[in-house]
């Protein structure tokens, strides 16, 4: 089966301009509903302290729209993705849907193929800081993997000698111009012909550390359930970088509260660890490739790819890994926005699908949240410069205060550190920021037709964090 060709072209990029246009039509009819009439800040008193208030607020009826057309929204993304998912399990489309459970459960019924094995693949190129620590703990896993293989891409440093050193296979790649995709590729190739039906692979990126117990689960699920294609890993953020660091690793949080939420349900099979049952030749793509080496985020576009085919994907609370953070501002946004454009490249590539719906509404999300929040930061900035003395508006104070409360029970079983940086709030809004201008970024370029490129952060004998190929 061929993967589907890029039809949409530049569609992401369109619909989400489109939606920017459609918030400030939304924006415009609301201040039209509004009563614009200046309105005379009062004076309050709270001790010896004076302060200015301003009783103004959007009329009920924009209120309630606004929640309204939120609620049709997720409303929306929340029954296509139920029905979806429901119209896979009970699927008997062997040409369409070859990976459906029903069909993979008819398939191996009655049939033992042998306890479930792990080979890991750990791609690395230039990785000498990490890769010992990455090995050390997956030696030192309770059930630990069968194999252990470090897929040395093009590496100039001692990676390859320090993976020997600590007993375990490495696989050079040769002539690798598609980076990790196409080292994965051609380690897969050698490896996949000679794996059974309960023989899987994991891919674990060199700069992640797994926590105990995560292939005791995974084997475990993999066992427990015969049509489950590929088990996911929950991923949370190493220590350092300082306040930058402590953004992601709360951004990370936040991100695994939202699996658990979804029971496990999957959206991005993570290239931090995630392990696939060796069915290599039912995946898209060009025929001997796993990865699609095209891409600019291959484990989003494997994700996809495996979901197009029915394959039922899970994370386990269980699964959880450190992964590394960016130390800089600019290896942030260099990995930021090849994140976000390729996401956005994968959904043009596969167009719009019953699989792919849950992942459009995902990014217009973003999108008019990138909107909503500019706007939010410009009324409070514009306010601020056109009064000569402060005044305080009970409402946008109120949302304030609910946006901070919902920052803070996304970390609350993290760390003192978590809860302090959400509490405070405004640092967080900057972050956020960041990131939006990021999407953005990675919006116009696509509707510039802009040549995208792959950047690799490493870290030289200098200590100072460098972006290869940025």
């Amino acid at each position: 089966m061929d993967k589907p060709k890029f039809s949409m072209g530049r569609t992401v990029g369109v619909a989400v301009v489109g939606l920017a246009a459609m918030a400030g039509l939304m924006l415009w009819l609301a201040l039209t509903l509004s009563d614009n009439r200046a309105q005379q800040a009062q004076e309050g008193h709270l001790g010896t302290l004076r302060f200015l208030y301003g009783t103004y607020a959007p009329p009920l009826a924009v209120i309630v729209a606004a929640l309204v057309v939120a609620l049709i929204f997720v409303a929306i993304a929340t029954s296509v993705e139920n029905t979806v998912a429901n119209r896979y399990r009970r699927s008997q489309d062997e040409k369409g849907i070859p990976l459906a459970p029903k069909i993979v459960m008819a398939e191996t019924r009655g049939v033992f193929h042998g306890p479930v094995t792990i080979t890991v693949l750990i791609p690395a190129h230039n990785e000498e800081d990490r890769i010992s620590a990455t090995i050390t703990s997956l030696q030192e896993q309770v059930d630990p993997p069968d194999r252990i293989i470090v897929v040395a891409d093009n590496c100039t440093d001692s990676t390859p000698d320090l993976a020997r050193a600590a007993g375990v296979e490495v696989f050079a790649s040769v002539d690798n111009v598609h980076k990790k995709g196409g080292a994965l590729n051609q380690a897969l190739a050698t490896l996949l012909p000679d794996l059974g039906e309960n023989d899987c692979v994991m891919v674990m990126d060199a700069d992640t550390v797994l926590d105990q117990g995560y292939l005791t689960a995974a084997r475990r699920r993999f066992t427990d359930d015969l049509a489950l294609m590929a088990v996911g890993g929950l991923f949370y953020g190493e220590e350092g970088a300082g306040l930058l660091g402590q953004f992601q690793r709360n951004e990370y949080t936040r991100y695994s509260r939202d699996i658990r939420r979804r029971r496990g349900r999957v959206l991005v099979l993570t290239g931090t660890a995630s392990v696939f049952r060796s069915r290599g030749s039912r995946i898209p793509g060009r025929h001997g490739d796993v990865y699609d080496t095209a891409a600019l985020t291959e484990d989003n576009e494997l994700t996809l790819a495996l979901k197009s085919l029915g394959g039922l994907m899970v994370s386990p609370p269980q699964c959880t890994v450190v992964t590394e953070v960016m130390p800089t501002w600019k290896a942030l946004w260099h990995q930021r926005l090849r994140w976000q454009r390729g996401a956005l490249e994968n959904l043009g590539a596969y167009g719009i699908t019953p699989q792919t719906t849950r992942y459009w509404f995902q990014q217009l999300g973003i999108g008019y949240g990138a909107i909503a929040l500019s706007s939010y930061l410009a009324l409070i900035l514009i306010t601020a410069l056109a009064l000569d003395e402060w005044v305080w508006y009970p409402f946008w104070g109120g949302l304030g205060l609910l946006f901070m409360l919902e920052r803070l029970v996304g970390v609350w079983k993290a760390d003192l550190r978590a809860k302090l940086v959400a509490v405070v709030l405004v640092p967080e809004l900057v972050y956020a920021t960041f990131l939006n201008i990021v999407f953005l970024k990675g919006v116009f370029d696509i509707l510039l037709a802009r040549q995208a490129n792959w950047g690799h952060v490493v870290v030289g004998e200098d200590g100072v964090s460098r972006v290869e190929g940025a």
